[in-house]
């Protein structure tokens, strides 16, 4: 089984440009834990819940440099600076992505590899569909539960 044959066709995108406030409402709200990043119709980067959240993270030499325990209630407010920002700021600009005409248990095996719970399919540079576990997951269910039936 194919990649085309069970992907998302119409994926929800956004642009570099896309404010923060607005991608994070869409992940609230419809619990998309990533979105694909397009510019110019090329696919350029991908914007994740961990992208929005590692910005609020304290840095390794912050806890070198100061013995203290971090405040993460100050953290927690510094979520109204982090959204304030623009997806280019915070994306992650090197996307991994399957081919459409990849087999289903490839693309699994490269979505686990990395842990990703959904993957870009992309085909010269360009966005064709989003891939997700739980799609890949829900097709070999149904092909052994179709299978198992007529037996």
């Amino acid at each position: 089984m194919l990649v085309s044959e069970i992907m998302s066709k119409s994926p929800k995108t956004v642009t570099p440009e896309t404010k923060l406030i607005d991608v994070v409402s869409l992940m609230c709200l419809f619990r998309f834990s990533g979105l694909p990043v397009l510019k110019d119709d090329e696919l350029v980067g991908i914007i994740a819940e961990k992208d929005v959240m590692h910005r609020m993270f304290p840095k390794l030499e912050d806890f070198a440099h100061v013995m203290a325990t971090p405040d993460y209630d100050a953290m927690m407010m510094q979520y109204k600076d982090v959204v304030n920002l623009k997806v280019e700021d915070v994306m992650t600009p090197r996307v991994i992505s399957v081919a459409p005409d990849m087999h289903i248990l490839r693309a699994a095996t490269i979505m686990v590899r990395h842990k990703f719970r959904r993957i870009p399919v992309a085909e010269n540079g360009k966005l064709v569909g989003m891939l997700s576990l739980g799609d890949i997951h829900k097709a070999i269910f149904q092909a052994n539960l179709a299978e198992n039936m007529c037996k």
